[in-house]
């Protein structure tokens, strides 16, 4: 079985890395500071990260001078593969962050616009370079919706088949965000991540609600995940990548451990 991967993540506004709850907005003042990204970025690097994934949460022209400046900054002292999202609306787009040292590129709202923007980016990065992130939410009993802007506005895409088409595209990956979960500490949304998992033949990276140890294990167990992402238990210092991956080690899951760790 291949190794799963646990990933911090950093939303970035005006330069800084921040966090709210269930998509959370800078205008409502619903977003806490949390500190200097690139400094971030080098504590998880020293704790064994597998990878590292921002999100351009500004998506402004100013916002992406900003983030590029900070892909630059973290390529050139990380060693570990960056994920760079928000605001991404053409494959000249895609080549700027690639080219300022990003790994891979985060579609979202842009390829629900127009889909063959995944197919493009595939062809001219590999589909290994491109991610499609899916904002979800539960909206009957056994429905979740895409939602597109950040989690603003409700699409006509069920989350399954979003993923099977985004995988048809070209997509190399699957970020699946859970709206309601998100920030919330209460657990990953299982039902959906299973779902999308079983559906696609690509990666797909679970995202929202981590809270404690056991809801990662229970994500990658039952949700049938690729790979974990988190956020405020690692910027909060609940946790360090080291003591996730130890867990999950000792549950049964293969992770990467570095000696030592």
């Amino acid at each position: 079985m291949l190794a799963k991967r646990v990933i911090p993540c950093l939303d970035v506004h005006a330069g800084q890395v921040t966090r709210g709850v269930q998509f959370g907005r800078a205008e409502r003042g619903e977003l806490r500071n949390l500190g200097d990204p690139v400094q971030l970025a080098l504590a998880y690097n020293t704790q064994g990260a597998d990878e590292l994934v921002f999100f351009d949460i500004t998506a402004s022209a100013h916002g992406r001078a900003t983030m590029v400046h900070v892909i630059e900054q973290v390529a050139a002292q990380c060693f570990m593969p960056l994920t760079v999202g928000g605001g991404i609306r053409s494959v000249e787009d895609m080549g700027v962050l690639l080219h300022a040292g990003a790994d891979k590129v985060s579609l979202n709202t842009a390829a629900l616009a127009n889909p063959e923007l995944i197919r493009a980016g595939a062809e001219k990065f590999g589909s290994q370079c491109i991610v499609v992130s899916i904002d979800t939410r539960r909206t009957g009993p056994d429905t979740w919706r895409v939602y597109s802007h950040g989690g603003r506005r409700e699409t006509e895409w069920e989350a399954v088949a979003w993923a099977r088409r985004a995988v048809e595209l070209g997509a190399g990956e699957i970020v699946l965000n859970s709206i309601d979960a998100d920030g919330t500490k209460a657990g990953y949304d299982l039902e959906i991540t299973r779902r999308v998992s079983e559906a696609v033949g690509v990666p797909v990276v679970a995202s929202g609600g981590a809270g404690t140890l056991d809801h990662l294990v229970e994500v990658l167990k039952v949700g049938r995940a690729d790979a974990v992402l988190a956020a405020s238990i690692f910027h909060e210092g609940t946790y360090t990548v080291a003591a996730v991956k130890r867990h999950l080690q000792a549950a049964g899951i293969p992770v990467r451990l570095r000696p030592g760790d």
